[in-house]
């Protein structure tokens, strides 16, 4: 039995009668009605998937149901039933929704064949639109953490600006989340359900950024073997996202600031004018406005650019927002069956707090990350932050006297050697960026040894399957 349920209108009583008795065998649930007005009655009481009418009906014909279902029930798929003289108008019925049309003396084979693609497409539609909220909400507000006033002042300038299709420029330094700003404004935007196109200026030399940009015809260079579609024609009616705009070479400056002016451009090697509607959001780091006065970005480019400036305050200057970006990356790296961490302690908190985050929150993230993996214990401690940034807050042990003095009730050798050891490697981990060859020789071992040790202090990075998790408390 299938779950879908179907309406049959025709005039016609034996075509009613084969229509829906075929839909039945099928497992459908058919109801009929006699004419237009009794189908758009029976919407009065019930719901249904389908409806396969005559489009030539007394009272109300197929065009009458057909303008129903649009305004009150755009969900229900309508096919319609057509004479051979009415061909026309069959296909102006589909011009304005309907799904199909059957031809009379309509054969009951067909009729199944175009209800399943019917349900299929619409199912298909259903999933798309589902996906596409999915999106909105992954890069939606939700997604960028932040209680501190200045990100507080950048949401609200991102909602009032998003439903422009004004050109935004948003600053900050590296890892500040430019990238999430850029997607919080297009999946607010009347854009939302068309492309998002990221490129990002500086990972691609400046030779091919032009092709990946306004793409290019065959035989255009030595490798065109094939006519290529540029990034901007694949963002039409959508956005795309300039990252790192600043290392734009100079004479791609021009063709970009020609492609802002007119909204028109050539594929490289072509000659036919491609007109696109496309939302411009652009990215950087460095100082433009520094920048044009050293002659290595063009002002006008810059000020076609700078209509709508954001700009991300950097970590250092919120650090209010430091314990909630915390909380944010141990319920990413907690889930699942990745570890068993259950939290993390107060002292650690507040060390990462006082810490300015060169790297902002991107660093940040890696740090949880690699603590959630080696900590020692069910819950990140200070032992478990990274030496370099125990040294730049004052908190790292100083080797004295007194580290080496025996308490009255005395202590274990071996774990105090062991604590000693595993605090030298990872000093030497960090300070060469976890390059064991580098690390060993400032040890003054060999990388097995090394090695060796890391495992026996449980310092290597584990496979995360089959760990276990405990999220239950995340900070304390």
């Amino acid at each position: 039995m299938r779950n879908e349920s179907i309406l049959v209108v025709d005039d016609a009583t034996e075509i009613r009668f084969s229509i829906s008795e075929v839909l039945r065998r099928e497992g459908f649930a058919v109801d009929v009605a006699c004419d237009g007005q009794e189908a758009i009655e029976k919407f009065g009481k019930n719901y249904f998937d389908v409806v396969i009418t005559d489009l030539a009906m007394p009272k109300k014909n197929g065009m009458d149901v057909l303008c129903f279902l649009k305004e009150h029930s755009p969900e229900t798929i309508c096919i319609i039933i057509t004479g051979f003289g009415t061909i026309q108008g069959a296909v102006e019925a589909m011009r304005q929704g309907a799904f199909d049309y059957l031809t009379k003396p309509v054969k009951l084979e067909e009729v199944i064949v175009v209800v399943d693609k019917a349900l299929e497409v619409r199912e298909l539609k259903r999933e798309n639109r589902s996906l596409r909220q999915e999106l909105r909400d992954i890069h939606g507000f939700d997604r960028i953490v932040g209680a501190s006033k200045a990100m507080q002042e950048v949401f609200e300038l991102v909602e009032k600006v998003a439903k422009a299709d004004s050109t935004v420029l948003i600053t900050g330094e590296s890892g500040t989340g430019k990238e999430l700003i850029a997607h919080a404004l297009h999946y607010n935007s009347e854009r939302k359900d068309r492309p998002f196109i990221p490129v990002n200026c500086a990972a691609i030399p400046g030779g091919l950024l032009e092709s990946e940009l306004f793409g290019h015809e065959k035989g255009a260079f030595t490798h065109a073997i094939n006519t290529r579609i540029g990034r901007f024609e694949l963002a039409n009616k959508g956005t795309i996202f300039l990252d790192e705009i600043g290392e734009m070479s100079p004479v791609l400056q021009v063709k970009l600031l020609r492609f802002l002016q007119e909204r028109q451009f050539e594929r490289v090697g072509g000659v036919k004018t491609i007109h696109v509607d496309v939302r411009i959001i652009a990215a950087t780091n460095i100082d433009l406005e520094e920048a044009f006065r050293k002659g290595s970005f063009r002002d006008d480019l810059y000020y076609r650019l700078n209509v709508i400036p954001i700009h991300i305050p950097p970590l250092k200057e919120r650090p209010e927002d430091i314990p909630l970006l915390i909380q944010h990356f141990l319920l990413k790296f907690c889930s699942g069956e990745r570890t068993c961490i259950e939290g993390i302690e107060k002292d650690a908190i507040k060390c990462l707090v006082s810490y300015d985050w060169p790297g902002n929150v991107r660093e940040l993230e890696n740090i949880i990350e690699r603590m959630v993996i080696l900590a020692n214990g069910p819950m990140i401690t200070v032992r478990d932050i990274p030496n370099s940034i125990l040294e730049s807050t004052g908190q790292l042990p100083v080797a004295d006297s007194s580290m080496a003095t025996l308490p009255e009730d005395g202590l274990s050798l071996s774990s105090a050697v062991g604590l000693l050891e595993k605090t030298l490697i990872l000093q030497a981990l960090d300070r060469t960026g976890w390059v064991k060859n580098q690390a060993a020789k400032l040890l003054k071992m060999n990388r097995t040894t090394l090695i060796e040790k890391m495992k026996k202090q449980n310092l290597m990075i584990p496979n995360s399957k089959g760990a276990k998790q405990n999220t239950t408390k995340l900070v304390q």
